[in-house]
């Protein structure tokens, strides 16, 4: 056996297990951070309302937002303010009265329109905080899987680059007319390779993120108040409470201009994103101004705090150093600055990583299918289905997601669940079914979810045209970016899944060529 051999075969069986037991987690998060690239766009396909064109230069909060949070947020203690920008041309507020759920209504900012409840979470809401969280906030159980499945991520790229000695070779061999096992093991390697320094990146800035989940000691050690000191010193939140006095508002139309005159005179870009109203029609009220990220990698966390009542600067913040470091790594992760190139090259670095995990669970599943169904082992099925419930499943719970917003009524209710969250369950449950069919029918499961999958996206398009009359022609030449882009995606979609389901058909109806016989193992003449 050569020297490091040995060492090479343990870290491939690490990263073949490894791949196995994360790859459905993984694939998840991956797919769901593709999409969350384009979330805001996938808000103004799932919000018809809120197709609007570009917002205006100059527009007034005080006339604008102030009557609609006084009238419909009176007794909230918050009202969050979203600025207009060209990715979501509404003003947002968002406030959470007491013992009820949070709400988010839209205001157009041309007219000052208070739009209908979108009855929707759309992108921001639900594809987003699945990409960190899983949806799951019981004891931050989401945030510590999604950690656990980005060590695991790091693991499988040293792993998978140990394993393979002939890693440049195999980046350039793609043979896609070979058989299937070995045109996965292909797209595999070349997929792995061609983004690996993204994939690492994305892992190592996602754990970071979120340091103060994973690693409560370093944050209790440095900040022995508590998460209020934390919260304070490194990103700036002020706080007082509450007096119980009633008192007049002083204008946010003049903090937000005092706020972006006091960045212009420190050399920042001066335009504000965000405004938050800690509580509205109290005495001690105060309002924060945060700067925009828009044109910076880093998700700054500049803030003024100004007094509710006179509009008097309470407290100035900027990130220290280390903070700041943080903050850039999490705008290197979340993309939120403007920059197109780089959006779409972070999308298909994303849907790169899915088309990584995925062929390795469809190589690792077709490899096995044989010998596992001759042994009878009831437990390599039900892993072999999980395997394909979160590769082509997850695209059709996505896909189901899509067209249960096209489809449900505005004033949709069931046992008490709102129309978004009924969206929310179109895409559970359909995943669920999808698990249910892998296990089923395992021969067949992943060409019929594939076909599936092509006629959810066909569907979804066509009923985005029937139900609002943004056909894609007519988006396309309109102006309507965002959604002509959601559509021209999804027939994409459905054309990829077509191409795979062919693919995979045509590999089960042709023969595997005849084993070349051993010539040492031939008589000699």
């Amino acid at each position: 056996m050569a020297p490091g051999s040995g060492f090479r075969q343990s870290l491939a069986w690490l990263h073949t297990w490894a791949g196995v037991l994360l790859g459905g987690l993984l694939l998840a998060i991956f797919w769901t951070g593709s999409l969350s690239v384009f979330d805001r766009e996938i808000d103004r396909w799932m919000q018809p309302d809120t197709r609007l064109p570009a917002p205006p230069s100059e527009f007034s909060l005080d006339q604008l937002v102030l009557p609609h949070a006084r009238r419909l947020a009176q007794d909230a203690p918050v009202w969050s303010i979203s600025l207009p920008t060209s990715r979501a041309p509404t003003l947002q507020l968002d406030y959470q009265r007491p013992h009820q759920d949070a709400v988010r209504r839209h205001i157009n900012p041309h007219t000052g329109e208070l739009l209908a409840d979108q009855g929707s979470w759309g992108g921001t809401r639900f594809i987003f905080p699945f990409h960190f969280s899983l949806q799951l906030g019981w004891r931050s159980i989401g945030y510590w899987l999604v950690g656990a499945a980005g060590m695991g991520m790091m693991v499988l790229l040293v792993s998978g680059v140990v394993a393979h000695r002939k890693l440049i070779a195999e980046f350039f061999t793609f043979r896609p007319r070979k058989r299937l096992q070995r045109s996965l093991l292909d797209l595999h390697n070349l997929t792995g390779v061609l983004v690996l320094p993204f994939h690492f990146a994305i892992s190592l800035s996602g754990l970071i993120i979120f340091y103060a989940i994973y690693f409560p000691g370093v944050t209790q050690a440095l900040y022995p108040q508590g998460r209020a000191q934390l919260q304070m010193e490194a990103l700036g939140n002020y706080s007082r409470p509450a007096s119980g006095l009633k008192a007049d508002s002083a204008s946010l139309d003049a903090m937000l201009s005092s706020a972006q005159e006091a960045w212009e005179s420190s050399g920042k870009h001066a335009q504000a994103y965000f405004v938050r109203v800690w509580h509205p029609g109290d005495r001690n009220a105060y309002v924060e101004v945060r700067r925009s990220h828009a044109r910076e990698v880093t998700m700054n966390a500049d803030r003024l705090t100004f007094d509710g009542t006179t509009g008097e600067l309470l407290h100035q913040h900027s990130a220290a150093p280390v903070a700041g470091v943080q903050r850039f790594l999490t705008g290197l992760h979340f993309i939120q600055f403007d920059h197109w190139t780089l959006r779409w090259l972070y999308f298909i670095g994303g849907l790169s990583g899915c088309v990584l995990i995925g062929t390795g669970l469809l190589f690792w599943s077709g490899s096995r299918r044989a010998r596992h169904k001759r042994q009878g082992r009831i437990g390599a099925r039900l892993v072999d289905a999980i395997c394909i419930s979160t590769a082509t499943g997850l695209v059709i719970a996505t896909l189901v997601f899509f067209v249960a917003n096209r489809l449900l009524p505005a004033d949709s209710q069931w046992l008490d669940q709102q129309r978004a969250a009924l969206e929310g369950w179109a895409f559970y449950l359909s995943w669920l079914l999808t698990l249910i069919h892998a296990a089923a029918y395992p021969e067949h499961a992943w060409r019929r979810q594939l076909l599936s999958a092509a006629v959810l996206a066909v569907s979804a398009v066509a009923l985005n045209a029937l139900t609002t009359g943004d056909v894609l022609p007519l988006s396309l030449f309109s102006g309507s970016a965002a959604v002509a882009g959601m559509d021209l995606m999804l027939l994409v979609l459905a054309g990829f899944c077509l191409l795979a389901s062919r693919r995979i058909r045509l590999a089960r109806v042709t023969p595997s060529p005849p084993s070349r016989p051993d010539r040492k193992a031939l008589p000699r003449a």
